[in-house]
């Protein structure tokens, strides 16, 4: 297949990566002028979990745009989420009739969020990786496991097209039956996380902070209600933040899920991006449904970055 995936963010290139060693023609779509800012190549050091755990580390060579053309198999996108309205804007103009997954968090109904796109040229996935580029040098991995939206009516194709795609690749696929709460219940998790990294100052901070998932459970609890109150069921790993005391999931999370030398902890610890829109979004909706949020809200209004996300996105 020719791909083309919206951006050179983490996401993007690490699957990129991988499509391309399984011989597919894979290409990025970057802002102008970002084009001549990355370069033609970017260093790699991220882990490879699709069989075993393997390390990978290379100088990869990569194709940049700045126009789009309608002429690949499939589009796919990865942005922060406060980007996904715009590219959904130039792709319903740019990329004609060719199939698009948004491999996004969103908070947003699904159909909204992708507006003016059509839904029937559109499916939802979710990765299995993550951490965070700087000085045109990646660092994170990917696990072998991906999310994806069992088809829709009209979807069909689509879903048969990329399930071909990531399985060409050695990945495999854990089919949702309702993206839209999978999603909800995933971004308010992240709003959760986010929250204590607002207080700490980083994603490793977070990671090496005692309290910090303790803090997380009790995070999530107060976002619930706004889940409830949107229509949304309440998913395992939302129960799972909620019903467990704090200090028995502050140990379970550093001891078990994010243990010292696991790649989801490495994932994160290599995350160098700014949190907070998430926290915002949902705190957001918070108010709009008149349910209070005072951790949240606390930990957003006092830190810095607060103003420069509100004003980036208004």
């Amino acid at each position: 297949m020719r791909i083309l995936f919206f951006g050179r963010g983490v996401i993007s290139t690490q699957y990129a990566w991988a499509f391309e060693k399984a011989g597919h023609t894979v290409e990025f779509y970057v802002r102008k002028g970002r084009k001549e800012t990355f370069g033609s190549n970017i260093e790699l050091e991220m882990w490879d979990a699709r069989r075993g755990k393997q390390l990978i580390k290379e100088s990869w060579n990569v194709k940049l745009h700045e126009e789009m053309s309608p002429n690949y198999d499939l589009i796919i996108v990865s942005v922060n989420t406060e980007q996904l309205p715009e590219a959904a804007q130039l792709l319903s103009t740019a990329a004609g009739n060719t199939p698009v997954l948004i491999f996004n968090n969103v908070w947003q109904d699904l159909k909204s969020s992708i507006s003016p796109l059509s839904m029937n040229n559109v499916v939802f996935g979710f990765p299995g990786g993550g951490g965070g580029i700087a000085d045109n040098r990646l660092r994170g991995g990917f696990l072998k496991m991906l999310f994806l939206e069992k088809p829709r009516v009209g979807t069909e194709h689509i879903n048969n097209k990329v399930k071909e795609l990531f399985e060409s690749a050695h990945f495999k696929i854990s089919w949702i039956k309702d993206m839209q709460n999978w999603l909800w219940n995933h971004f308010a998790m992240n709003a959760a996380i986010e929250t204590e990294v607002l207080k700490l100052g980083s994603f490793p901070a977070l990671m090496n902070h005692s309290d910090s998932f303790a803090n997380v459970g009790k995070n999530m609890r107060g976002i619930i209600p706004v889940l409830k109150a949107r229509g949304a069921k309440i998913d395992t790993i939302s129960l799972l933040l909620t019903k467990i005391p704090p200090a028995l999931l502050g140990t379970l999370f550093n001891k078990v899920i994010f243990a010292k030398g696991s790649l989801p902890r490495l994932f994160i610890e290599y995350n160098n991006s700014k949190a907070g829109f998430a926290v915002l979004e949902v705190v957001r909706e918070a108010k709009k449904l008149g349910i209070p949020l005072p951790r949240l809200t606390v930990a957003f209004e006092n830190n810095e970055q607060h103003k420069a996300i509100e004003n980036s996105i208004s």
